[in-house]
């Protein structure tokens, strides 16, 4: 990098044996590259000795540059690249790339120094650990490695990924980022969105999202407080894998049409669970699980131990199998009755009382999601030269780009909103109040994000349909938005529960 060169001397290094060329003022050498490029030899000899920037970008992406950076052998003489190469913990320049509060021309009243201080430690710990491991393990299938989780537990991330509580007391949480005694659920969807931005579905619920929407059951409702603890700390420090077990092959939204069976021993002394589980997150690495079961009069929750009679085998859905989906069957398990989770044949209201959040956290994401599909977009507007012209000078491409940035800010808008609620509402009006709002929030991001992979599709073109390249982040995005539409709960489920709980406030007012 040190060599310069001027334009001319680069022009004489074309022949058959010698191919250089330019890209954003750097020189690079391919002569040996020829037989190895993946397009072929014919289109890097189309550009032997010229200044090739236009012609890559119209079909690689930048990141390309790093991965063959011992190609480059010095630059042109008096010129300097202007072309941004992010680093670990950048925010995008690009518009809308980023949410307003994180522009300094924006102001919001939402965020404070700590919100700030997190969401930079955390986009650190994301571009440099998270995001390299998400997009390997997308592309293999493995599960997540130890390592990382190790990691992530050393860092206080999986006690974040909770949302505010005592778990977070006296927790080391990403070097003093933020203190858990002040963390609210700002910092909570701060987590949410920086977490997703690896573009890797499969691995974004593959990433101990069991645990998320497993942990706080027993938080919240096990009665055996040393036990609670004991298995706090296990899942927490990494050492333990859980998930949640609700959902069934008869009973995905309709929880109360659940088939599992829990019936006890003679002695009182334990549950003799049977039954099966499907598309149970995470259900293959789990050593817990938090299950849904039908007891004598009621649903009842269990917290069931990988062992006898406890089977799990893997799904292939739409995204990879890191996310570890399972179809789980429990014939004749034995489970201790001290591992009831809240009241018997009142297992209702455990698993109704994680929704809120679990259906929050995946706005969160799918929110974020979106608004990477507008950068990738507007990106490649201005760098796509099609009909003699970049995409970004046809109207057409400009109102589609409108449509899906008016989506993502109303979104991202409406989910700070409830945030701020649930900031200062009493847990207990949450219930009452809250449930109907992120329900629609939920339904409406949801059917956002299926405009958005709509048009971004059309954007890209052929390149949107390919896993590699150009296009990968939204063929990813085009794949796999739905999920977030149906776990969680429906988007029509989700609609009805809106409405109907503005039913009940609705006063005896007539036109």
């Amino acid at each position: 990098m040190a060599k310069t060169f001027t334009r001319d001397e680069v022009a004489k290094h074309n022949t058959e044996e010698d191919v250089w060329f330019i890209i954003d003022s750097k020189v690079y050498d391919v002569s040996d590259f020829l037989d190895a490029h993946p397009g072929g030899e014919a289109v890097l000899r189309q550009v032997a000795g010229t200044d090739a920037t236009a012609s890559f970008y119209n079909l690689h992406r930048h990141e390309v540059l790093a991965k063959y950076e011992d190609l480059c052998v010095g630059t042109v003489q008096g010129e300097k690249p202007s072309i941004i190469t992010p680093k670990p913990g950048d925010l995008s320049p690009v518009p809308y790339a980023e949410p307003l509060w994180l522009s300094p021309v924006f102001k919001s009243p939402y965020y404070n120094e700590s919100h700030r201080r997190l969401q930079k430690a955390m986009r650190v710990f994301q571009d440099k650990y998270i995001t390299p491991e998400a997009q390997a393990r997308e592309a293999d299938g493995k599960y997540i490695s130890q390592e990382l989780i190790d990691r992530m537990s050393q860092a206080g991330i999986l006690h974040m990924r909770l949302g505010p509580g005592k778990h977070l007391h006296g927790v080391n949480l990403l070097d003093g980022a933020v203190k858990g005694e002040e963390f609210d659920y700002f910092h909570d969807l701060i987590m949410g969105q920086e977490g997703s931005r690896a573009n890797a579905r499969g691995f974004q619920d593959g990433n101990m999202a069991g645990m998320v929407i497993g942990l706080p059951c027993i938080m919240n409702y096990m009665k055996d407080q040393q036990r609670k603890k004991a298995i706090m700390d296990e899942v927490f420090s990494g050492k333990k894998k859980m998930c949640l077990a609700i959902t069934e092959a008869f009973a995905g939204s309709d929880v109360a049409g659940l088939r599992t069976t829990a019936t006890k021993t003679p002695d009182g002394k334990h549950y003799i669970v049977n039954g099966t589980k499907k598309w149970i997150t995470n259900g293959v690495f789990s050593d817990y699980f938090v299950t849904g079961v039908k007891t004598d009069r009621g649903l009842s929750v269990l917290l069931i131990e990988r062992g006898e009679g406890v089977e799990t085998k893997l799904i292939k859905t739409s995204y990879s199998t890191v996310a570890g989906t399972t179809y789980i069957t429990y014939d004749n398990v034995k489970v201790p009755v001290e591992n009831l989770i809240g009241e018997e044949n009142k297992g209702i209201y455990v698993i109704l009382s994680n929704f809120n959040h679990e259906r929050w956290t995946m706005a969160c994401g799918s929110v974020r999601n979106m608004r990477t599909v507008v950068e990738e977009c507007l990106k490649w507007s201005h760098q796509r030269i099609v009909f003699g012209k970049r995409l970004i000078d046809q109207p057409v491409i400009r109102l589609k780009l409108a449509k899906m940035i008016a989506l993502v800010e109303s979104h991202q808008s409406w989910l700070e909103t409830i945030t701020y609620q649930m900031c200062n509402m009493p847990y207990k009006d949450q219930s009452r109040y809250l449930g109907g709002p992120i329900g629609l929030l939920k339904m409406s991001v949801t059917r956002a994000a299926h405009e958005i992979a709509d048009e971004s599709m059309q954007i890209f073109g052929g390149r949107g349909l390919t896993q590699s390249g150009m296009g990968r982040v939204i063929e990813m995005f085009h794949r796999t938005y739905k999920f977030d539409a149906i776990l969680g709960g429906a988007e029509e489920v989700l609609g009805d529960l809106g409405v109907r709980q503005a039913m009940k406030e609705m006063p005896k007012s007539m036109l």
